[in-house]
């Protein structure tokens, strides 16, 4: 196997002297996998560029990005590619599309061209970028090794089974549907579970607005009433699993701003909901004077 990637390497070697390549010496490839609940990532150094890596966030697909030193990338796009090995024969190139290059930012790939590469690299293949230099006077190579990828891809797997269902972008903004009547239902429950997961996972989501709806179909007293109901029910549940009540504020508006028109029974039953909206509010720090007083009282 150390006999094929020599190849691979001494072919690279040939290459037009204006085709600049990076890629790590074998014998020096490492991967590493590094992440949290909210964001796992698979990454291989480049030697004298930067580094190849795969970022999966919590909720989404992995995407592909490479890292390099400013100097070398321009504006304009690339070509990404699942490198065949020169000793698989009878195997080409895979040309997974193009991808932008800006400098100043990694290069990044599609969930569908990640998901891809991921593959390839199992089957030998190694992510490739074809682009120009900054000047655009030179045909720049980027490439990554799949050597050592098989423990490394099942370290990331591990990582990847911990991450949260969502990212705080996916939960920022949620509609709590009530089909009838004000009761918290099962769907319902379900939706605002995923959402107490990730508050409990993050502390620093410290606000919760809930502002509860209604439709048309009662007049504008029971629909207020119906839609402050609907919104107590929310912060109910929420308080009974755990998050403070001065961490919420409650609004109610009837009828008065429909997702949808009141113009079917659908759109009705669409209407009748509570908007929750997270936020990360900055906490204000104590003053040294009480802090140092707090202090004191805790050691007499």
């Amino acid at each position: 196997m150390h006999q094929r990637y020599f190849v691979l390497l001494s072919l690279l070697v040939s290459l037009p002297a204006t085709a600049i390549t990076f890629q790590t010496r074998l014998e020096a490839v490492q991967w590493t996998v590094a992440g949290d609940q909210f964001e796992c990532r698979l990454s291989q150094p480049i030697s004298d560029f930067g580094s190849g890596e795969f970022v999966r966030r919590a909720g989404e697909s992995a995407i592909f990005r490479i890292n390099g030193h400013e100097h070398w990338l321009g504006n304009g796009s690339g070509t990404l590619l699942a490198a065949a090995a020169p000793w698989q024969p009878g195997r080409a190139d895979i040309n997974l599309g193009a991808v932008r290059v800006a400098a100043g930012q990694p290069v990044s790939s599609t969930q569908v061209q990640a998901g891809r590469l991921l593959t390839g690299l199992l089957e030998g293949r190694s992510p490739l970028v074809r682009m120009r230099t900054q000047h655009g006077s030179d045909a720049l190579e980027v490439r990554v090794l799949p050597v050592k990828f098989a423990q490394a891809y099942r370290d990331y797997l591990g990582c990847t089974a911990k991450l949260l269902p969502v990212n705080f972008e996916q939960i920022k903004q949620a509609q709590i549907g009530f089909p009838s009547g004000v009761v918290v239902d099962a769907l319902a429950q379900a939706k605002l579970d995923i959402i107490l997961q990730f508050l409990k996972a993050d502390p620093t989501v410290n606000r919760i607005n809930l502002d509860g709806h209604s439709d048309n179909s009662g007049n504008r007293l029971s629909n207020r009433d119906l839609s402050r109901r609907r919104a107590l029910a929310v912060m109910e549940y929420l308080k009974a699993n755990g998050v403070p009540e001065a961490q919420i504020t409650l609004r109610f508006h009837g009828e008065r701003y429909p997702l949808v028109p009141n113009n079917n029974e659908a759109n009705r039953a669409k209407n009748r909901r509570v908007s929750l909206q997270l936020e990360r509010e900055a906490v204000p720090e104590a003053p040294p004077a009480a802090a140092a007083k707090d202090e004191a009282g805790a050691t007499s």
